[in-house]
């Protein structure tokens, strides 16, 4: 996680000053996973993000134990089982801004397409994320949803549970950042 922060830090000195840059260490990505036997969610508040809106350059990184359940046991499943936190504790997407989201103007909401990597459980996929951004003064506020699918990242459900975890997972993010020098 030091390394993580530290990589922040370089980051945003590297990028041009003047209100272009946002980061936060408190983003929110939830999942639900709503099945014919069985709905799980899970939310995690300890996602790290770093916005460049003079590039569009996006970095999101999150230790995968952080997400919360109802019950503990399906924590620890979730852990154990089925993330294998303790082989691959973050999840990770970087990426860029498309389609004019990084021309976002304070008071302005824009809708734009977050594109990039999304990095878990040792695997990398392309993906196209919907977004929302939302510029008030020194704050960005983002939001998108998307679906990502278990077994697009080697992520095995055995056949006895499967009646219980849905093949398509509803993953929300969303995130309140503030300017950085």
């Amino acid at each position: 996680m030091k390394q993580y922060l530290l990589m922040l830090l370089i980051l945003g000195a590297a990028m041009h000053a003047h209100a272009q840059k946002y980061m936060t260490r408190t983003g929110a990505v939830s999942f639900r996973s709503a099945a014919k036997l069985e709905t799980i969610e899970a939310i995690n508040n300890e996602a790290a993000c770093v916005v460049n809106l003079k590039t569009g350059e996006v970095v999101m990184q999150m230790m995968v134990r952080s997400f919360k359940f109802e019950k503990a046991l399906m924590q620890e499943h979730f852990n154990e089982n089925y993330m294998e936190s303790h082989k691959y504790p973050k999840a990770t997407f970087k990426g860029r801004i498309a389609d004019g989201g990084q021309h976002v103007q304070s008071g302005e909401t824009v809708k734009a397409i977050a594109e990039g990597d999304l990095t878990m459980h040792g695997v990398t996929q392309s993906v196209k994320v919907p977004v929302t951004l939302s510029l008030r003064e020194d704050e960005l506020k983002t939001t998108g949803k998307f679906k990502v699918r278990a077994k697009d990242y080697n992520i095995d459900i055995p056949k006895l549970v499967a009646g219980k975890i849905a093949e398509e997972i509803d993953v929300e993010v969303r995130t309140t950042m503030t300017a950085i020098d």
